[in-house]
């Protein structure tokens, strides 16, 4: 390929647009163009680099016994009511109606067409366990897409479903899925990335993991103990708290305190530590704004997807109107009404001494004591874990929060959708059965970024020889000099001759254009021909990583060192794929 002919413009100025390194390189480099808000078109770079990440996939997924198939994008609304997921669903699900009026929706995921596409044939137990997958473009109705192609309406995913008869069969393959994505990770040349335990959300299933590529610029947080190794997504992470009695038991009284409907306003008008407080965390339910209120230590916060696992049900944050049955900023679990679902976290256990609110404004009970002053209370964990937390692993308090990125992530789905889709098979006793389902999925365009985002330097991205664009990228400086373009263009043929990926610049721009748009490109190899150097029979060669920089090679050698380095960046990716 020649730069010159390829499409795409690159450019100095870092878009005011772009928060992040990657999405700025990236649209600086002529990877990608925003077409709508979270979607983007992918120029020839960024579609080159997206294509060996789905090999790879393939690959490793053809390894796990795996079959490609290919969903529609565009679904009927009939098979998410099977599942129950076209009402349960959130409005990131994009629903519409075709012109003969009936329901559609574009495919956010593929639980129901996987169930759909299978549940005729796999009606015998003698035809389990199968494995199928697909790379397929997707829509989510994102609220707040951001950060170029790591938070984005449309995308491309590799999503794959498991069919199996027992759940120690799931578990089995579940862990060969498990050692795959490590596989891929490492070998698309991010071996770092974190496997951390997590919340299943909306795809149900009783166990999950995410794998997180931990970075700065990552949306998730991640709880991490460095004494022991775990981590966890700090949604699924356990809350332990140990309470020291600092205040004595006391009997409860009602005190004003006018003006004190935050916690802030509370412990400086009665002197007492937020420790010693149980602050009222107010949430309605989705179906029917019926309340929900979480009492929890003052200075922790409630974790929302904790809360809603807890209900049982979608929830979002309360609003509390003048005639609303709650007493905003002094709301209390002693006399609340009846019709509030009342939650206590464990946050509050073994306290003595408690400041709550009284239900009434600018009022507050002194000397609470959940065990005494509630019938039978139960504790449940709807905190969020804090930095120097106890570790649920190892029992220090290690617990480290850091942010990441979550590019791929495994579920155990169980029976949640055979049996809301009505999937039987016929067991050895011609008995009927559910199937139990496992899913797989990895954002390709989201891998892209994220390991742009950990691999890049002031320049531009630094990619894996295994994943980059090309391996070589050859650069003519003067190619208004005969014989210098005379060399390059021998190369170049040379090098595709080999079966070398080599993008060739022989544009006549200044040196510095020139290599500044390499580094845009990030290509591992780099080869430059110039009048200077053949006048010492001779070429520079040096690595994007700067492992090899400016290193002069004899011209009938070039071949063999290009051949030597990728060889070299290409042993240095595998030593790290387990």
């Amino acid at each position: 390929m020649k730069l010159a002919n390829m499409v795409g413009d690159r450019f100095k100025e870092r878009p005011a647009s772009c928060l992040i390194d990657s999405h700025a390189l990236m649209v600086r480099g002529g990877y990608i163009k925003n077409v709508a808000n979270g979607v983007y078109s992918q120029y020839p770079v960024m579609k080159r680099i997206s294509r060996k990440i789905e090999n790879i996939i393939r690959d490793e997924m053809d390894k796990c016994d795996g079959q490609e198939v290919l969903f529609p994008v565009t679904l009927p609304a009939s098979l998410w009511d099977e599942s129950g997921r076209y009402e349960s669903v959130g409005s990131e699900l994009l629903r519409f109606t075709d012109r003969t009026g009936s329901k559609m929706v574009l495919g956010m995921t593929h639980e129901e067409a996987a169930v759909q596409l299978v549940r005729e044939w796999a009606n015998s137990y003698a035809k389990y366990p199968f494995m199928i997958y697909q790379i397929q473009t997707k829509f989510r109705d994102e609220a707040r897409p951001r950060a170029g192609l790591i938070r984005v309406r449309e995308f491309t995913m590799k999503d794959a479903y498991s069919f199996h008869t027992s759940q120690e069969d799931l578990e089995k393959y579940y862990q060969r899925q498990y050692d795959a994505y490590n596989r891929i990770f490492a070998r698309c040349g991010i071996p770092q990335v974190k496997v951390v335990a997590s919340d299943s959300g909306m795809m149900g299933g009783s166990i999950s993991h995410e794998y997180m590529l931990l970075t700065p610029a990552g949306e998730d947080s991640i709880a991490v103990c460095p004494e022991c190794g775990y981590s966890a997504n700090v949604e699924a992470a356990p809350s332990i708290i140990e309470n020291e009695n600092k205040i004595a038991k006391a009997d409860l009284e009602m005190v004003e305190t006018p003006g004190t409907g935050t916690i802030e306003a509370l412990c400086e008008f009665l002197d007492v530590p937020a420790e010693n407080t149980a602050k009222a965390v107010v949430y309605q339910r989705n179906e029917d704004d019926t309340f929900i209120v979480a009492f929890i230590r003052g200075d922790l916060d409630i974790n929302e997807t904790k809360l809603a696992n807890t209900a049982g049900c979608e929830i979002h944050p309360g609003e509390i109107v003048d005639d609303s049955i709650l007493t905003a900023g002094f709301i209390g679990p002693v006399g609340i009404n009846e019709k509030v679902t009342v939650l206590f976290d464990k946050s509050l256990k073994d306290i003595e001494y408690l400041v709550t609110g009284a239900n009434k404004v600018d009022y507050h009970y002194q000397g609470f004591n959940v065990d005494r002053d509630c019938d039978n209370p139960e504790y449940v964990d709807v905190a969020k874990i804090v930095e120097g937390g106890i570790c649920p692993e190892c029992g220090k308090k290690a617990i480290k929060i850091e942010r990441g990125i979550e590019v791929g992530n495994i579920f155990q789905l169980g029976t949640k959708y055979s049996k809301a889709m009505n999937f039987t098979y016929l067991d050895e006793n011609g008995k009927e059965q559910y199937p139990i389902m496992g899913c797989y999925g990895i954002g390709v365009g989201r891998m892209a970024a994220s390991i742009c985002e950990v691999s890049h330097d002031d320049w531009g991205p630094i990619w894996p020889i295994t994943i980059a664009p090309w391996q070589v990228h050859l650069c003519c400086l003067r190619s208004d000099d005969a014989a210098a373009k005379a060399k390059a263009d021998e190369l170049y043929d040379a090098l595709q001759n080999k079966g070398i990926e080599v993008i060739y610049d022989d544009r006549e721009v200044r040196p510095g254009a020139m290599f500044a748009d390499a580094d845009l490109l990030g290509v591992p190899v780099r080869v430059v021909v110039s009048p200077r150097n053949l006048a010492e029979n001779a070429v520079e060669i040096s690595t994007r990583d700067k492992q090899i920089d400016k290193e002069m090679v004899p011209v009938d050698e070039t071949l063999d060192k290009v051949d030597e380095i990728i060889q070299m960046l290409t042993d240095q990716i595998y030593e790290k794929v387990k």
